[in-house]
């Protein structure tokens, strides 16, 4: 297990998550869930920073997937942690059971409120998840 993985996601996933995935890496599966903290690493290292997606509309791809009862969170794009205080916001889809809206988004504020990062999640269009969730009856 690599140590930049841990700290790259830290900002992402909440302690007690953190703790289930490290959980994980130990047990029957751990060849699984370390191949997903390298995954997800890699994916949140790459991913578009602040602005980068701005034009692409409907086109830009959601990179990560957090949920918390009704709500989901897509992040198309993540701000740099350029003064050392850690993730500050991110840009995206927001669901909050109101039907989907793009707008920027605090991970920490999420995490703070239960929100788990999907490690099974397949990135997509946002164009491709709001028709999804068009189809889904309220």
């Amino acid at each position: 297990m690599n140590p930049n993985d841990l700290q790259t996601l830290q900002g992402f996933v909440s302690r007690a998550q953190m703790r289930c995935i490290l959980d994980g890496c130990r047990g029957e599966e751990g060849n699984h869930f370390r191949a997903k903290l390298s995954e997800y690493t890699q994916r949140i290292t790459e991913m578009p920073k602040t602005y980068e997606t701005d034009g692409q509309g409907e086109a830009a791809i959601a990179q990560l997937h957090y949920f918390v009862g009704g709500c989901d969170l897509f992040i198309t794009e993540r701000d740099v942690d350029t003064d050392g205080e850690g993730q500050i916001q991110a840009f995206g889809l927001a669901d909050l059971g109101y039907g989907p809206e793009l707008g920027y988004i605090s991970i920490a504020e999420a995490i703070a409120h239960g929100a788990e990062l999907d490690l099974y999640w397949t990135p997509r269009t946002v164009g491709d998840i709001r028709a999804e969730r068009e189809q889904v009856p309220a």
